[in-house]
């Protein structure tokens, strides 16, 4: 047990003990320093302290210089010797003097070696005060013993270690900052308290940097949305769907007599354009051009260009790979094998070229824009079948009905009725099953044959031949006469398709009179004239009918010379403008005017109406 140093106090009335907890306190006082040195004296003689010996005792060995250390260092061994229990020591090793018999006591002088007292330095100032001097510090020699491997921290200088707060607390508990008891699945505090436990937070694992690095990545790629294929090609935008939907739904029902689920548009074009992305485009570029009619936002506008220019690239494509691919399969096989015989292009392409002509239709083109369009659909039909049998039937009445009518306001455009398989109505079996009145039951035939009897007239006229009206004119008009006399439609009597049928034989006579006729006013024509627009007023205003009107209004117009059946005419015109919203009715109203100056001017000159439409620079379809 290490030995604790006594000194005294600054009063000198008791002991101080280095080391001790307890400070000054906590040890026991003496009587005084006279005291001390008594006991001292006589622990040194070995006399006891009550002794009353007039001997006193000689205190010069302590702090005489001649005394060395050793001597003291004995002195005190041998009052310790004399006295070993003397001092008693407490739990924690401290001194402690037994207050029975605080006289027959000595104090413990501290054993001091030479090395204790080569390593004493100066201690602070203001810690101890040496008895002998004047308030002047002194220095206290370092504790006895082997040096802390880890030293105690020094009491005022030892900071406060903050206990953290527990992070495994379910999720209510934590917002609320209310200590958990963690009790799974929900805890009781939370049960105690009548709140729901959301539950605790997933564990958290220990990664390094590395690791964390790579879950970030892997989470980001993981967050990236990924965009989904396209459903169907051509139909990629909101406009794309609001044009869908504007074709299914109402633009459709204004290009045939149709307006049910049979309408060919929606069940025979529609589902071939999911399969065909040019024909969608097609199809899409058709109804954007309608439905900007009706909407002038900028944004169908340029929608509408952008599926025209897509359609146009396409469609050259198909062309271009059909062309290479039958030069290739031509190359290898024998000229006179049955099979070389190969289709020019599918069947999507014959449709796209005619939705493209269409088109033109609903922008209002008067420049002949449908004219590559056209000449590309009849190439293609005269040259091959289309393998469909329903789209067959579809695809060449709905062309000869646009190639006939174009006729009617071109000085150059023929029909080609008369052209191989072409020829009607046996190009297709069946005459009910038309989608147009008067295609598939002969009355376009002879629409088709009155044009040929102008063109022979117009040219006997620039020639100088007199009369411009032969002989075999003559002839074949009464012919056709006859026959439109006894043309019957297949459309049931009194319905709307019969009375449009009625209408377009009443003008198919109009045209046929125009033609053989000199241009004046006479009784025939003008009661013609009025029987047709008899028929024209019985139709409902909502009737499909209303989607072919446009050729015989046009035809009876170019008839009207009493101002009575004008303003009829030009009331016709409106409602077909407010039924199908079509932007040809405007130029052909606009060369029906025309023609009617002419009849108020130079009557003979308003015959040739065709001549005059090109003398006003328009070239544009009349269906």
């Amino acid at each position: 047990m290490q030995p604790y140093p006594i000194h005294p106090d600054l009063n000198g009335s008791g002991l101080q003990t280095d080391g001790c907890a307890g400070g000054p306190s906590d040890i026991p006082t003496f009587a005084g320093i006279d005291t001390l040195r008594a006991s001292v004296s006589s622990a040194s003689t070995g006399a006891s302290p009550d002794d009353t010996s007039t001997d006193s005792p000689d205190w010069t060995g302590v702090n005489d210089q001649s005394s060395s250390p050793a001597d003291y260092d004995a002195q005190a061994h041998f009052s310790r010797s004399q006295n070993p229990d003397a001092y008693m020591f407490d739990a924690h090793g401290h001194p402690h003097v037994q207050l029975d018999d605080m006289s027959d006591l000595p104090p413990k002088v501290e054993e001091i070696e030479d090395d204790d007292i080569q390593s004493v330095k100066p201690s602070d100032a203001g810690s101890v005060y040496d008895l002998e001097s004047s308030g002047a510090p002194a220095s206290v020699p370092r504790k006895r013993g082997r040096p802390r491997k880890h030293p105690l921290p020094t009491p005022g200088n030892q900071a406060k270690i903050t206990k953290g707060r527990s992070k495994t607390g379910c999720i209510t508990c934590r917002r609320r900052k209310k200590k958990c008891d963690e009790t799974k699945p929900a805890c009781l505090n939370c049960q105690k308290n009548a709140v729901v436990c959301e539950g605790y937070p997933p564990k958290e694992i220990w990664k390094s940097g590395k690791q964390k690095m790579a879950d970030a990545v892997r989470t980001h790629v993981a967050t990236v949305p990924r965009n989904l294929p396209i459903l169907i090609d051509g139909i990629e935008t909101e406009i794309d769907r609001r044009f869908l939907d504007h074709f299914v739904y109402g633009f459709s029902r204004v290009l045939t007599l149709i307006n049910d689920d049979s309408n060919p548009f929606k069940e025979i074009l529609l589902p071939m354009a999911t399969q065909h992305r040019g024909l969608m485009h097609s199809l899409m570029c058709l109804s954007g051009s309608h439905l900007s009619g009706l909407d002038p936002e900028p944004k169908l506008k340029e929608r509408k260009y952008f599926h025209f220019h897509r359609a146009i690239r396409d469609l050259k494509e198909n062309i271009t790979a059909t062309s290479s691919s039958s030069a290739a399969k031509s190359n290898d096989q024998d000229p006179d094998s049955p099979d070389d015989q190969q289709l020019l292009v599918e069947d999507p392409i014959i449709a796209s070229t005619i939705a493209l002509s269409l088109n033109t239709i609903c922008e209002g083109e008067t420049n002949g824009e449908y004219r590559p369009h056209m000449d590309a659909a009849r190439y293609l039909l005269v040259s091959q079948q289309p393998r469909n049998e329903k789209f067959r039937q579809f695809i060449v009445e709905f062309f000869q009905y646009h190639d006939v009518s174009n006729a009617l306001t071109s000085l150059d455009r023929r029909p080609a009725l008369l052209q191989g398989g072409m020829r009607m109505p046996d190009c297709v079996p069946g005459a009910q099953a038309g989608m147009f009145v008067g295609v598939f039951d002969g009355l376009f035939n002879y629409i088709s044959e009155i044009t040929k009897l102008r063109d022979r007239i117009r040219d006997r006229f620039n020639e100088g031949y007199e009369p411009a009206v032969d002989y075999q004119t003559l002839s074949e008009a009464v012919q056709i006469d006859s026959a439109i006399r006894i043309w019957k439609t297949s459309h049931e009597p009194d319905s709307s398709n019969w009375c449009l049928a009625q209408l377009y034989r009443q003008s198919t006579w109009v045209y046929l009179f125009r033609t053989i006729r000199p241009s004046r006013p006479s009784d025939k024509i003008a009661q013609v004239v009025d029987d047709g627009l008899a028929y024209l007023d019985r139709l409902p205003q909502d009737a499909g009918a209303y989607s072919i009107v446009l050729m015989p209004l046009f035809l009876l117009g170019c008839s009207a010379f009493v101002p009575q059946q004008r303003e009829r005419i030009q009331k016709g015109f409106e409602s077909l403008k407010a039924y199908s919203n079509l932007r040809n009715i405007e130029p052909a109203f606009k060369v029906v005017t025309r023609i009617w100056e002419i009849m108020d001017t130079q009557i003979e000159d308003s015959w040739d109406w065709e001549k005059i439409i090109h003398d006003m620079n328009m070239d544009f379809l009349i269906t």
